[in-house]
């Protein structure tokens, strides 16, 4: 009797542990995985602790500066108010004084001031804008913080057939602008500039547009000579004499351009520089200090200018080679009038504004090879890409 008493306790006692365990596990599957949900983030998937880490790494990437040009901010789209805030901080007034020259040898020289401006792209002081704002010869150079203060600058380089130069403050602990990508941009998206258009009176004017087109070109004087600025961005957001030098930001808060030019006897046409080509120059102020602009010797049209230049011209691909450096490296190397570009170092180039980008990241110095199209043949040539000096401005 005692052992069938004890026998039956013992199977009630596995019944209960059995069903124990049934609900315990189907608990923890409905519960476990929404808290994983809750608390995984890919970015953290090598910390050893998902969850506690989380926060503390999040607060130790926003105040540490950004090492990459590039690196966004974040991603979200964001309002003009915030565009505003977020990039006003880096943006400055440039004061550029230059000497009369029909007055150097009179008893009292002339000086002109001329006032543009600017966006900081390094901490340590290096600021983008345009040559047309410093000019070839500058005699002194002052920026306009956004906190008020005024400290005198140097011009570090300037690329008069860009419109582009940097000039260095010595300042550090600088906001600055997060640089985003031009290559892509949408038409229709949003445009905000923040510039000083008519002077420091109304310095840091915030005007917003969209982007009305990509790609453009125009014809331009450039110190006194005939030149072609390519690969614009064209925008109907209002910029003014003294908004040049100044950023043209997308929806994100992310500079996308560099404000140029505007066409008088029109309203709402004002053009940008695209950023992606002052990358190279800035990484290597960042990095060296210096930058060499490189020279190849060849003017050339996209498609859609080459047809507009001459009707008869069908080029699916590529750049139509327009004009030539007969001293050039690519001359030397057999490319002629005529010929139409399609790649540089296996990258393909269907703007003139690609093919200097590619041009600018290889360097003085770089040996490089174009593949190109003569006659209905694809042909490739090697040339040694050789620094850039003022003359032959059409030529790039």
């Amino acid at each position: 009797m005692y052992s069938q008493k004890n026998g039956g306790g013992l199977w009630r006692g596995l019944l209960i542990a059995l069903t124990s365990s049934l609900l315990t596990g189907l608990l923890l599957m409905l519960f476990i995985p929404s808290y994983i949900d809750r608390n995984y983030n890919p970015e953290n998937i090598n910390n050893k602790s998902i969850g506690l880490q989380i926060p503390q790494a999040q607060n130790i990437a926003q105040t540490q500066p950004a090492r990459k040009i590039t690196q966004p901010p974040n991603a979200e789209i964001l309002d003009i108010t915030a565009i505003a805030s977020r990039v006003m901080p880096s943006v400055v007034g440039i004061s550029t004084s230059s000497i009369d020259q029909d007055s150097l040898f009179r008893s009292s020289q002339g000086e002109s001031w001329s006032v543009g401006s600017g966006v900081i792209v390094s901490e340590n002081g290096y600021i983008l804008t345009n040559h047309h704002v410093v000019g070839p010869n500058p005699n002194r150079i002052v920026v306009t913080l956004a906190n008020g203060k005024t400290i005198n600058a140097r011009s570090e380089w300037a690329d008069p057939t860009l419109d582009l130069a940097i000039i260095k403050v010595n300042a550090t602990g600088l906001p600055v602008a997060v640089l985003g990508d031009a290559d892509q941009l949408k038409v229709g998206e949003t445009a905000v500039a923040i510039g000083n258009p008519l002077g420091l009176q109304f310095q840091r004017t915030v005007t917003a547009g969209i982007i009305s087109a990509v790609n453009r070109t125009i014809r331009v004087a450039t110190d006194g000579r005939e030149n072609f600025m390519e690969g614009l961005i064209q925008t109907d957001a209002s910029i003014n004499p003294g908004n040049s030098g100044g950023p043209l930001i997308n929806s994100r808060g992310e500079v996308i351009g560099i404000n140029t030019i505007k066409v008088a006897s029109a309203e709402g046409m004002g053009f940008a520089i695209p950023i992606n080509i002052t990358k190279p120059v800035i990484t290597s102020f960042l990095e060296k200090g210096s930058y060499s602009t490189p020279y190849m010797g060849l003017f050339a049209y996209d498609r859609v200018v080459a047809e507009y230049v001459n009707q008869e011209m069908n080029i699916q691909k590529g750049v139509y080679v327009a004009q030539i450096d007969v001293n050039s490296p690519v001359y030397r190397a057999g490319i002629r009038s005529g010929d139409i570009i399609t790649h540089m170092d296996d990258v393909e180039v269907n703007t003139m504004m690609q093919l200097r980008e590619a041009m600018f990241k290889c360097g003085p110095g770089s040996n490089c090879t174009l593949r190109f199209i003569r006659d209905g043949r694809v042909r490739e040539v090697s040339f040694t890409l050789e620094n850039r000096t003022n003359d032959g401005l059409i030529t790039r």
